[in-house]
């Protein structure tokens, strides 16, 4: 049985980067909304499952210093470090399943587009929050895009978890205060379109 790892590492090793549904050439929403933070060029920001994504690039390009990418697929980590060349040396890269992370230090923002609406199981859901709460500072944030109730119920092959703005305060209201939540209607590449759910947070004194 083909396991998680192994399932992306086949999307990334047969599709180019323009024929993924989440392909963005510009992550406009999330760079807004890191903007938004007005946090100083040497914060700590990773990107859950950011893989071949542009976000670490722009945020470069931004001047942000202490930038960190997690995928579980090394193929797409190493597309992104071929495409930035040189300036890949400046980013730190993590192949790791979300649920087994275990990160050396704490960041100031905690960026996923990818990964929390393909958890569908309760207690890994459970888990994310908690690494989550773990891993960003008090009075950091943290930025989720996921899958609306009027957005695909599959991605790449797997079932995924719709969200409403209800459902993601009450699972992260314990430690996360929200910001605000927004829908963004995604152009994918292939003439349709993904309704995602944005949500910003910012964590909450510790507990």
């Amino acid at each position: 049985m083909e396991t998680l790892k192994q399932h992306w590492e086949n999307i990334y090793d047969k599709k180019p980067l323009t024929d993924v549904s989440w392909y963005e050439p510009v992550p406009e929403t999330s760079l807004s909304l890191i903007d938004e933070f007005h946090l100083p060029k040497d914060a700590s920001i990773i990107d859950i499952g950011g893989g071949d994504s542009f976000l670490s690039e722009d945020l470069l390009k931004k001047g942000f210093l202490n930038l960190s990418v997690l995928d579980i697929s090394g193929k797409s980590l190493e597309r992104a470090k071929t495409r930035l060349g040189k300036n890949a040396d400046k980013i730190h890269w993590i192949e790791s399943n979300m649920l087994d992370f275990k990160p050396a230090h704490q960041f100031d923002i905690w960026h996923d587009r990818a990964v929390f609406h393909f958890l569908t199981d309760s207690d890994d859901q459970r888990k994310y929050i908690d690494i989550a709460r773990r891993s960003i500072k008090e009075n950091g944030y943290l930025v989720l895009g996921t899958f609306s109730t009027e957005g695909p119920d599959k991605c790449s092959g797997l079932h995924v978890q719709q969200y409403s703005e209800e459902n993601m305060i009450s699972l992260f209201q314990p430690h996360f205060q929200k910001i605000k939540c927004f829908h963004q209607n995604h152009p994918t590449p292939f003439n349709t379109f993904q309704d995602f759910l944005f949500c910003s947070f910012k964590r909450k004194q510790f507990d």
